[in-house]
């Protein structure tokens, strides 16, 4: 009995995914003159508040309001509210130290959001569930040259 009470013990003690610390500061992508920014808040308290916009020149295209939560009981949810509209929740999928996906398969685009951190820059794409119609960016940390 004892050895039982000790395994089930252990499958309690797992521990929550990582929030995504990676994304934390400012990231853009600049082509000519469309460009993307995306800034995130380091977690804190279980929270991460980010923000994107999306425009060419100085015209916004679009804007969107954005915070990845974790949960009393570890669950981590990234909500989109674009354009200050109401929030869509994806739940996290996957999470490691340098990528972290989230998924809505009720939504209807995108379905799976996808964010990792690959040669110091961000590589985020959009799609729907299965991965078909994706819009992917790269960005680089704003300020830096590369």
């Amino acid at each position: 009995m004892t050895m039982m009470w000790m395994l089930l013990g252990a499958m309690t003690d797992v521990a929550p995914p990582p929030m995504p610390a990676f994304l934390t500061g400012c990231w853009e992508r600049v082509e000519g003159q469309s460009w993307t920014q995306e800034c995130w808040m380091e977690p804190r308290g279980g929270l991460m508040l980010g923000a994107g916009r999306e425009g060419t020149g100085e015209t916004i295209k679009t804007w969107e309001q954005t915070t990845i939560e974790q949960a009393a009981d570890g669950a981590i949810t990234f909500y989109a509210s674009p354009r200050g509209q109401g929030r869509t929740a994806f739940k996290l999928e996957y999470a490691s130290a340098s990528e972290v996906r989230f998924t809505n398969a009720a939504n209807d685009y995108p379905q799976r959001i996808r964010y990792a951190l690959k040669d110091g820059k961000i590589e985020a794409e959009i799609s729907l569930l299965d991965g078909s119609k994706p819009t992917r960016w790269t960005y680089r940390r704003e300020g830096s040259s590369d």
